[in-house]
């Protein structure tokens, strides 16, 4: 029997959104506890194209970018007891791992996904998981967010951002967000009490007494977020290879505790943000979808920066509407 095939985007050396290219593969067989997922859509996130130009946790091309996706089961290898085919899943690739979300079919443990409600559409579903899981584990898990807390949530329109504005107001905190004077009113449609123009106003002279900063941008942001947190606060960055040599000390200084993380996988914290999102109390804004034949564009909109939301490929014969059984 000939093996079957299925499209992948690809990359032979590190570069612009144009050494990006759409091949075929073979498609992968699951192994025992282990799921082939059709995919529907493939979320795309900064990491992606900071992998794409110049690598960080994939070694040298060629690779397959990609963590997001949202899609179909279509096979189940042998011991899955929690996943069947037909099932609609969304899910996170294990990070930083290999990647490989920029394919029509994926193989991963079946704790890779949970099951995408039928009010979620499949692009939804592949915007949420990777910015979901980072929001949630850094002001969850590591910044311990609680009800009354003043957040100051850096990019609050953006992919993390606009999410974690969400989660910290969910549990009761008193959310500020920066964002331009364009988006002011989204952010705070998304839950954010307080909404700074960071082009035209120093947040670090403008406030005072903050819990809990998530830091999605680095460098200077992390000393200048400091200065304006209470002794006992927690800072959180979701950018550990951008830090500023003074964060330390300065932190130190003023009795902040810091976190530097990176997201990892884990399919309790995704099935809670799921629920969330069906219960409506959470939902992912999309900035724009792209077939995966426009993939360099999609990218290239993204590094412009500026979008509000996340971006996504979507596969061409692959319905991306909520299900209709």
């Amino acid at each position: 029997m000939s093996q079957q095939m299925m499209r992948k985007v690809t990359q032979d050396t590190f570069g612009g959104p144009e050494v990006m290219r759409l091949v075929e593969a073979e498609r992968p067989t699951p192994g025992p506890a282990e799921v082939l997922v059709r995919v529907q859509a493939s979320g795309v996130n900064p990491t992606d194209w900071k992998h794409r130009a110049g690598g960080r946790f994939l070694g040298d091309p060629p690779f397959t970018l990609g963590w997001d996706v949202s899609g179909i089961v279509e096979e189940v290898g042998i011991g899955v007891a929690i996943l069947q085919p037909g099932d609609e899943v969304v899910g996170m690739l294990p990070y930083p791992g290999a990647g490989g979300g920029y394919s029509e079919y994926v193989v991963a443990s079946p704790r890779t996904f949970v099951r995408r409600p039928a009010s979620m559409a499949a692009a939804a579903g592949a915007a949420l998981p990777l910015v979901g899981l980072t929001a949630w584990q850094a002001l969850v898990d590591v910044a311990g967010v609680q009800s009354g807390d003043r957040v100051l949530v850096h990019a609050a329109a953006g992919g993390v951002g606009h999410v974690a504005v969400q989660i910290a107001a969910h549990h009761g905190a008193h959310v500020i967000g920066t964002a331009s004077r364009a988006k002011h009113d989204i952010v705070r449609g998304f839950g954010a009490a307080e909404v700074i123009d960071y082009r035209t106003t120093d947040f670090s002279a403008d406030l005072s007494d903050i819990d809990v900063v998530l830091d999605t941008i680095g460098d200077d942001y992390g000393p200048r977020s400091i200065s304006t947190m209470r002794n006992g606060g927690r800072y959180v960055s979701i950018t550990p290879a951008n830090v500023h040599p003074d964060l330390a000390t300065t932190a130190e200084q003023a009795g902040v505790s810091t976190a530097l993380m990176l997201v990892e996988r884990d399919h309790a914290s995704l099935t809670e943000i799921v629920r969330l999102a069906e219960e409506g109390a959470l939902r992912v804004e999309l900035a724009a979808t792209f077939p995966i034949e426009s993939v360099a564009e999609a990218h290239a909109l993204g590094e412009q920066g500026g979008t509000t939301g996340k971006i996504v490929l979507t596969w061409q014969g692959h319905e991306v509407s909520s299900r209709r059984r």
